[in-house]
């Protein structure tokens, strides 16, 4: 009997320390499960996320689609730890990202009678081959192509170089347009923000006679932000967005076509200023900066009264952006 008793407690024990490791992996598994719970909130509510200290908010829309990849190590941890919770919580990140960016790999639609194809390219004002670059970007046999950071010393080889297939083009300060089709009423957008004293020119307007109407055509290049000790630092850039969304209001021309380097992605909110009155491309990542390891699309193509089809990058020239590229359809 006592012998008996002795196997019941043994098997008891035995018993209980499964028990035991499972509810320690369970634990483990509860904070997995917490992160990658968080994770799926961030990608689908990252509007929640406060701006300040530091534009935190703005920081992490730059890079949202980024955020995905926090879902490798979160995997790798809940098959390590053998925990089911943790397994099961790491389908919310991937189907919230899945909901935010999956679009953006669907096919583009099929080329219509009303399409405009436009090139958008900051060329760099250090660019050590302007030549080769209009060409690179001519072949693409656009309709409109708009270039920021032209430098004086630079804008002969682009106004040589493009003449040829484009031969109406207008520059104001350091943006310019090179367009197949007539241009008028072309003029200087201030965008520039409050606290710069010095010239800065960076936005222009024009219309472009095009074979399927007049189009109101913006090219604007908004300042750039800095990441530094403060935080992400955005008040230049969502000054001038806000200048350019009001020129936008005031814009009487039926369709509109937005093109330029506007250093912020269309999830971020400094660009809201823009994207609540545009439309963006729902086709595309088109990561165009840095051109060596491109992390995000600041170069943008945007559109009123017209859809903006699948954004696309071209191959790198002598900038440090990548040049973009789109098929504009007029409504």
């Amino acid at each position: 009997m006592a012998e008996a008793r002795v196997k019941r407690k043994s098997g008891a024990a035995g018993a209980v320390a499964p028990r035991r490791a499972w509810d320690r992996a369970g634990r483990r598994g509860r904070v997995t499960a917490g992160l990658a719970a968080l994770t799926a909130l961030l990608l689908v509510g990252h509007r929640a996320v406060p701006n300040t200290p530091g534009h935190l908010g703005s920081l992490l829309e730059a890079f949202l689609p980024w955020l995905g990849l926090a879902v490798v190590p979160l995997l790798t941890v809940a098959v390590l730890r053998r925990s089911v919770l943790a397994l099961v919580a790491v389908v919310l990140p991937v189907a919230a990202w899945a909901y935010a960016f999956g679009g953006l790999f669907l096919p583009a639609g099929d080329p219509g009678p009303r399409d405009l194809v436009v090139v958008q390219h900051n060329v760099s004002d250090v660019n050590a081959d302007p030549t080769g670059t209009a060409r690179a970007l001519a072949a693409e046999g656009a309709d409109l192509i708009a270039l920021e950071e032209l430098v004086p010393g630079a804008l002969p080889a682009y106004e040589k170089a493009l003449a040829a297939k484009y031969p109406f083009h207008e520059v104001r300060g350091t943006v310019g347009i090179w367009s197949r089709h007539p241009l008028s009423g072309t003029r200087t957008v201030d965008i520039k923000p409050a606290d710069i004293t010095e010239g800065w020119s960076r936005g222009l307007r024009t219309v472009a006679r095009t074979p399927h109407g007049e189009v109101a055509v913006y090219v604007a290049h908004l300042p750039s932000f800095r990441l530094g000790a403060g935080g992400l630092g955005t008040a230049r850039r969502d000054e001038s967005a806000r200048l350019l969304g009001r020129a936008l209001d005031a814009e009487a021309t039926g369709p509109v076509i937005v093109l330029g380097d506007l250093n912020g992605t269309v999830d971020d909110r400094g660009l809201a200023p823009l994207t609540s009155r545009l439309h963006v491309s729902e086709r595309g990542f088109a990561f165009s900066f840095p051109a060596s390891f491109p992390l995000a699309r600041i170069d943008q193509v945007m559109a009123r009264e017209a859809t903006v089809g699948r954004v696309r990058t071209l191959p790198a020239t002598g900038s440090d952006h990548l040049p973009v590229t789109a098929r504009v359809t007029l409504d």
